[in-house]
């Protein structure tokens, strides 16, 4: 394998929030399976596509993962991860109180929407590819958004929003509404219409306490 080819393959779905990977033989199968899996689709990839990009035999890819299925859950979990960790730490240098941080928010995933390899998110296509219900899947799915439905709680209860339960589901509609239009059109400014938006949000509550 070459080294370009080798270096390529450490980035997931490479795009700016991928999990990097060593070269081990489990790593270099997730990162293949993870970039299959976003950019070619969860139901369309077989392990034959998989273990080929990762320079694998499938007897190998089988040793370290029982399943296809055990195979997504593992990708949905690891990239999950460093979305995540992309996410908060880029979050954590906007400055201002909790309103610019979560109107913020929409900046962050305005440059995400924008990175040329932006195929979405996974757990909304993985969610929709299995529309019949993989319990498991779905489960890391609903994990993943509980943290960022946490955090928006709150930011919403700092910024003292009178009902940041409801304010937290009102973003998560938001959030999740732009990530799939940008997805679909390949436009990453839907993530500035749902930022105007959330400022209505809040310029609404603001006109109610006066």
């Amino acid at each position: 394998m070459e080294a370009a080819t080798a270096e390529a393959l450490r980035r997931g779905a490479q795009v700016v929030c991928s999990a990097i990977y060593t070269d081990s033989p489990r790593d270099r199968i997730l990162a293949a399976a993870s970039y299959l899996f976003c950019h070619e689709g969860f139901a369309a990839t077989g392990v034959d596509a998989v273990a080929r990009r990762a320079g694998a035999a499938k007897t190998t890819l089988y040793k370290h993962f029982a399943s296809k299925e055990r195979l997504i859950e593992a990708v949905l979990e690891t990239e999950g991860a460093a979305w995540r960790a992309w996410f908060f730490e880029e979050i954590a240098r906007i400055p201002g109180d909790a309103r610019a941080r979560l109107l913020g928010l929409f900046d962050v995933l305005h440059r995400w929407f924008a990175d040329p390899a932006f195929y979405g998110c996974p757990f909304i296509n993985a969610i929709g590819e299995f529309a019949t219900g993989d319990e498991r899947i779905r489960a890391i799915a609903s994990a993943h958004k509980a943290h960022i439905l946490g955090w928006i709680r709150a930011q919403a209860e700092l910024a003292r929003l009178p009902d940041p339960a409801r304010a937290a589901r009102l973003f998560t509609v938001l959030i999740d509404g732009a990530i799939v239009a940008a997805q679909a059109s390949r436009d990453p400014s839907y993530a500035l219409e749902a930022k105007a938006a959330a400022a209505a949000l809040f310029d609404l509550d603001e006109g109610r306490r006066r």
